[in-house]
């Protein structure tokens, strides 16, 4: 038998260089699927309410066919400027319970001086009404008053019951 020995020299560092790499290559590939496949616990169901509402789900409140609103507390992010606030609306099972502006700041109040005697008249409006129709504003803050009633009404839709 005439068999020829063959050697192969195999450097430690070329072995630990290409260890690595393939390592960071599974790892690139791996981070690539996790980011671009679609993720199936974040996105709602159709019939669950909205993220940024607090409401509770609709299968853990009992509404009879008369119910307007699943309860809860509902916001809607109102953006004047670069700062932000949040429209928040508070609802019972029939009834608009309340409406305040949360995260409302001094820098706010001084460049939009119409909005906190605006939100205010509307507030009292929509308490009595207890609807968005008929509700009336003045010439003066027509603007502000068009951005908060959509703001609220927003709120109101997120709080809709679905029938």
């Amino acid at each position: 038998m005439s068999a020829k020995t063959k050697i192969v020299v195999l450097h430690m560092k070329e072995l630990i260089y290409t260890a690595i790499f393939a390592a960071l290559g599974i790892l690139f590939i791996v981070l690539l699927v996790m980011m671009f496949l679609p993720d199936k616990e974040k996105t709602p169901a159709p019939d669950s309410p909205p993220a940024d509402s607090t409401a509770p789900d609709e299968e853990s409140v009992t509404t009879g066919s008369d119910a307007l609103y699943i309860p809860g507390i509902y916001t809607t992010e109102l953006i004047l400027g670069n700062q932000s606030i949040d429209v928040e609306v508070i609802v019972d099972k029939n009834s608009i319970t309340s409406i305040r502006m949360v995260n409302l700041n001094d820098a706010i109040t001084t460049m939009y001086p119409l909005l906190e005697p605006t939100f205010e008249s509307i507030c009292s409006q929509v308490y009595e009404l207890q609807t968005l129709e008929g509700v009336t504003y003045s010439s003066d803050s027509k603007y502000t008053s068009l951005v908060l009633l959509e703001a609220i009404r927003s709120s109101l839709e997120k709080a809709a019951v679905t029938q």
